[in-house]
């Protein structure tokens, strides 16, 4: 009876944990880059009564083990990297990623990686999050083999004329000039816009960054995942190269959470807790009956 008021504690826990995922899924249906969380579970521990046994071979056969479990404990808390549908917005500077990779910015704890691509310019035209955070950035189509380090990128970038040849490779920061017109953003990365003479300008490419292992990453919060042990290092490389995702200018990647399947989640995990408060419920009713043995 114990045994079972126990496991039936670990299930209140276990679903709680279940619905505070859900509850944070629901609360970011509209997060623009969000990857929705699921848990998963796994039982605790088996306490063994009878031990098996392999028979003699001629008058008795085999007996399986006889074991009562303790209860569940939860095994994962994943994150779900499928693919969010894309919003049209019709603004040049809202790009989502249509594929695999991430968008890199520069902190002063290090890089940070999104799939948000809501986009600015900052008051010295450098291109950054909504959160002001830098965005990394290759001068050409090509960047340097050797990847990027924060000394490294903390100047901005010299838009070139691309009529009279791309400079030496660089990691930097996009700058876009106040007096710019037309900028766009290329599926390849490639942000361009029009000078006050009416020539085309490349400002630089939007790096995009691969892992290993997209589950290994940590959330960070703001949108924002870091890289762990599990995660692998990045793979920085311009977007549609290498098994990166393209680019798509003018739409935002939206949330992958579902609400139905959300609320459906909501239900199990709810019943899951009414079943096991039943366990214990029903534990000390037993148990106030063995009390009342003896008056």
């Amino acid at each position: 009876m114990l045994r079972a008021m126990y496991s039936g504690i670990s299930g209140l826990k276990n679903f709680q944990s279940k619905l505070d995922v859900v509850g944070n899924n629901i609360a970011n249906v509209n997060t623009f880059g969000y990857k929705k969380g699921r848990v998963t579970f796994k039982d605790l521990v088996s306490q063994q009564v009878g031990s098996a046994s392999g028979g003699n071979g001629t008058t008795t056969g085999g007996i399986n083990p006889k074991e009562v479990g303790l209860g569940g404990t939860m095994a994962t808390v994943d994150n779900v990297y499928n693919q969010g549908a894309m919003q049209n917005t019709g603004r040049a500077l809202d790009v989502g990623i249509s594929g695999e990779g991430f968008y890199v910015t520069r902190t002063e704890a290090g890089f940070q990686y999104t799939r948000a691509g809501n986009f600015y310019t900052d008051n010295d035209g450098n291109l950054v999050t909504g959160d002001g955070t830098f965005l990394l950035a290759s001068l050409t189509d090509t960047p340097p083999a050797a990847d990027p380090t924060l000394a490294s990128v903390e100047t901005a970038l010299t838009p070139y004329d691309p009529t009279a040849g791309a400079p030496a490779d660089a990691y930097g920061r996009i700058q876009i000039p106040p007096t710019a017109k037309a900028v766009s953003v290329a599926k390849d990365g490639k942000v361009s816009f029009v000078d006050d003479t009416g020539a085309l300008q490349v400002a630089g490419y939007i790096i995009t960054a691969n892992f290993a292992n997209n589950a290994g990453l940590s959330k960070t919060g703001a949108n924002n995942f870091s890289e762990s042990q599990n995660s692998g290092a990045p793979q920085f490389g311009i977007a549609g190269a290498e098994g990166r995702g393209t680019l798509v200018s003018g739409a935002l990647e939206m949330s992958n959470v579902d609400l139905s399947e959300e609320f459906t989640e909501m239900i199990v995990a709810q019943r899951g807790f009414q079943a096991n408060t039943r366990i214990i419920t029903t534990s000390d009713e037993i148990l106030q009956e063995l009390v009342n043995l003896k008056r």
